[in-house]
């Protein structure tokens, strides 16, 4: 006689279980999702005012070009800002449907909206990101994203609520046709739960 296998997980943890089982897929068709604006100097110098770093390779021509570079180059630590493509465009819908205080935006280029196996998630948040930078990136640069490949996925109850830590991966290319980074990154999605549900 064989004993059946009963599994006691949660319910919401059996949802996480076709997402699980394609980690390794990549979830993209392969197009670029294209960042707002080409890297510039206005944007290179905001982004450096507030951190008061004053390397001339992000501001002078001559001083980049001693330094072995084609010519100024945006701090590889802010890539991701030109990268992620406009949040909202003129005449599109607000961000915001809900006045709520944790409302969370209708639609984001941060959280994909392309679908995915998986529960139908309302919350969603990086919780680590790491970079590996190929090249730097000179100004007049258009930068993108491309791919969307699955490390990993792991349903876990927070605080927040529940829902899975995602691992992505995907490569930051520019419009001179290379790959200048590399994006590993850890998103949780997630439902709130009432108090009673804890």
């Amino acid at each position: 006689m064989t004993a059946e296998l009963t599994d006691t997980r949660p319910s919401w943890v059996a949802e996480w279980d076709e997402l699980v089982d394609r980690v390794g897929e990549d979830f993209s068709d392969g197009s670029i999702r294209w960042g707002g604006d080409p890297v510039e100097s206005g944007t290179v110098r905001r982004y450096l005012e507030p951190l008061e770093i004053d390397s001339p390779i992000h501001h002078d021509e001559n001083a980049a070009r001693a330094a072995g570079f084609e010519g100024v180059i945006a701090p590889a630590t802010g890539l991701l800002s030109w990268a992620i493509a406009a949040m909202r465009n003129p005449g599109e819908e607000t961000l915001y449907g809900d006045e709520a205080r944790d409302a969370q935006p209708t639609r984001s280029p941060i959280n994909n909206e392309d679908p995915y196996p998986g529960p139908t998630t309302s919350g969603f948040l990086t919780a680590s990101m790491e970079l590996d930078f190929v090249r730097p990136v000179v100004l007049g640069e258009r930068l993108g994203n491309r791919g969307r490949r699955l490390i990993s996925c792991s349903p876990k109850q927070t605080s927040l609520g529940r829902g899975a830590f995602l691992s992505w991966e995907n490569d930051i290319v520019s419009d001179r046709g290379d790959v200048v980074a590399r994006v590993r990154n850890v998103v949780y999605a997630y439902n709130p739960v009432s108090e009673e549900d804890r």
